[in-house]
């Protein structure tokens, strides 16, 4: 599989949906996606892959797919966009949050969406990105 195309990632009814290059034929790219749910593992459709099993010849063609999917098949009803402070370093996903005061973070790498995020509270967003940030530029160091 390709790298995750978060940059083209779109929030809809509290799911994430992540386009991706499912492959080519004849120089033509076939686009697929992916899902994550605010409500992670209590979705049927949480981290799954392409449930519609249709797939598009562009990024919003693929994102039209899945939105129709969730509408036909979604399993929770939303309580706000969880996704809204989400942002893209390095090809990497990094999902800000904030419960009970304190700031939470996830952290997709680009090729799954296993999150990799260490277990650490943060006092605000911008302290949580910086921490990411400083971990992800050192890693990439040569």
């Amino acid at each position: 599989m390709n790298r995750l195309i978060y940059e083209s990632s779109v929030s809809y009814k509290g799911y994430l949906i992540i386009p991706f290059v499912y492959g080519k034929v004849d120089d033509y790219e076939i686009y697929s996606y992916k899902l994550l749910a605010e409500v992670g593992h209590k979705s049927r459709f949480h981290a799954s892959e392409n449930p519609a099993t249709m797939y598009g010849n562009t990024i919003i063609s693929i994102l039209d797919i899945a939105k129709e999917h969730i509408d036909l098949s979604i399993d929770f009803v939303s309580q706000g966009d969880f996704f809204k402070s989400r942002y893209i370093y390095r090809h990497n996903l990094i999902i800000v949050y904030q419960k009970n005061g304190r700031c939470y973070y996830d952290h997709y790498a680009p090729e799954s969406l296993t999150n990799i995020a260490a277990p650490k509270l943060f006092s605000s967003s911008y302290e949580c990105l910086n921490w990411v940030q400083k971990g992800l530029d050192g890693r990439n160091k040569s």
